[in-house]
């Protein structure tokens, strides 16, 4: 229904963004795999998934048209629905991801919030075949380092949004922050804090 949405980047935080297009206002979710892509651009172009729910339209934004083709092929899966698979975008960028998936690397999956052994297994079942005949080339950015305060909320903001109890988030980011000091990005202070969470 709509394949992307084209403007001004009004907010951006871990787990979605707002775009002006032509002074509507759209809220996308987003990965942090995206959320690392889009910086601060001013002026952005998202691939975009509707999804429709009996309660809620929800969108979804991804910087690359590769991501959004795994997202799409991700809740494809019985079990898995669109929070899940952004969690798992947000876990590891999509090489790594397709890699596990290729690989039948159950553990590394199930390393993944909300993802357990059956869903793990289903993931890898359903999806192998497809991922070997597709050829991925996408690079990893990395992104600018926020002050300390900043980045600290940020990542807390997207630890509570992918489903950590607060203190169990506050705790690991600092945990991570002490060991790294100013020198870590936000996309692998998130994802370090999920490991240790």
């Amino acid at each position: 229904m709509i394949a992307f949405l084209k403007g001004r980047l009004v907010q951006r935080d871990p787990t979605h963004v707002i775009v002006d297009v032509n002074g509507v206002g759209y809220l996308l979710h987003i990965s942090l795999q995206t959320f690392s892509e889009i910086k601060e651009q001013e002026h952005i172009m998202l691939h975009t998934h509707l999804s429709i729910r009996e309660d809620a339209h929800v969108l979804f934004g991804f910087s690359s048209e590769t991501e959004k083709k795994l997202f799409q092929q991700l809740v494809s899966v019985n079990g898995v629905g669109p929070s899940t698979a952004i969690v798992m975008l947000s876990y590891m960028n999509s090489q790594e991801l397709k890699a596990a998936i290729v690989r039948e690397d159950a553990a590394a999956l199930q390393s993944i919030k909300g993802i357990g052994g059956k869903t793990a297994q289903r993931v890898i079942i359903e999806l192998k075949d497809k991922l070997k005949k597709e050829s991925w080339d996408e690079t990893q950015p990395s992104i600018s380092v926020s002050p300390h305060n900043t980045l600290r909320k940020e990542a807390l903001s997207a630890l509570l949004t992918l489903g950590l109890p607060k203190a169990a988030a506050e705790k690991s980011v600092d945990t991570v922050l002490k060991k790294s000091g100013n020198t870590i990005t936000l996309e692998d202070l998130v994802k370090q804090a999920l490991k240790n969470a």
